[in-house]
């Protein structure tokens, strides 16, 4: 498969390693190099796009922040709706929540709870999968609210961390595992 070693050769040469953020002893992978270049960010998402198939879904849901910039450019290309899973107390209507642990602490999601019309195929974006715990709650989030997961992509997946297990059965589509 040469086009997914190619997108995720463009993921690797966009991605730039910050040490001690956001903690001491945490490396940050900062993707906003890739979200900047304009042909890259392209192929990035018409690739997302390919593996899923136009068509697979009918709303796009991004979790914050990084991935509100990729669910939004998926939406768009598609011709979709999109939906932001956001950290707690920053949605103004009725919500669901799901909080977990992070690889360097807690944190809590949410989304509105009348996001999703009943069985709406719905592609979950993000941008990194750590731990697991933040697309577990996104995926969980997305359930609740009565949206049906469709597929899950992450730009960069770090395999270390065993995200992926905490994850299955579902199928997690990363352009680039580390």
């Amino acid at each position: 498969m040469r086009e997914t070693a190619d997108l995720a050769a463009l993921v690797a040469g966009k991605v730039l390693d910050v040490p001690d953020f956001p903690k001491p002893g945490i490396v940050f992978k900062d993707l906003m190099p890739l979200f900047a270049d304009g042909a890259v960010f392209r192929q990035v998402i018409d690739g997302i796009i390919a593996f899923h198939g136009s068509g697979s879904f009918d709303v796009v849901a991004g979790v914050e922040a990084r991935g509100f910039v990729v669910a939004a450019a998926i939406a768009y290309a598609e011709g979709t709706g999109v939906v932001p899973i956001r950290k707690a107390g920053k949605l103004p209507r009725a919500v669901h929540s799901a909080s977990y642990a992070l690889e360097y602490g807690e944190a809590t999601l949410e989304v509105h709870q009348d996001a999703f019309v009943a069985g709406q195929r719905v592609l979950v974006v993000d941008d990194v999968l750590a731990t697991g715990g933040t697309a577990a709650a996104a995926l969980d989030l997305v359930e609740r609210s009565g949206g049906a997961v469709s597929g899950f992509t992450v730009l960069m997946e770090l395999g270390f961390l065993d995200g992926r297990k905490r994850l299955a059965p579902r199928e997690v589509h990363a352009l680039l595992t580390v």
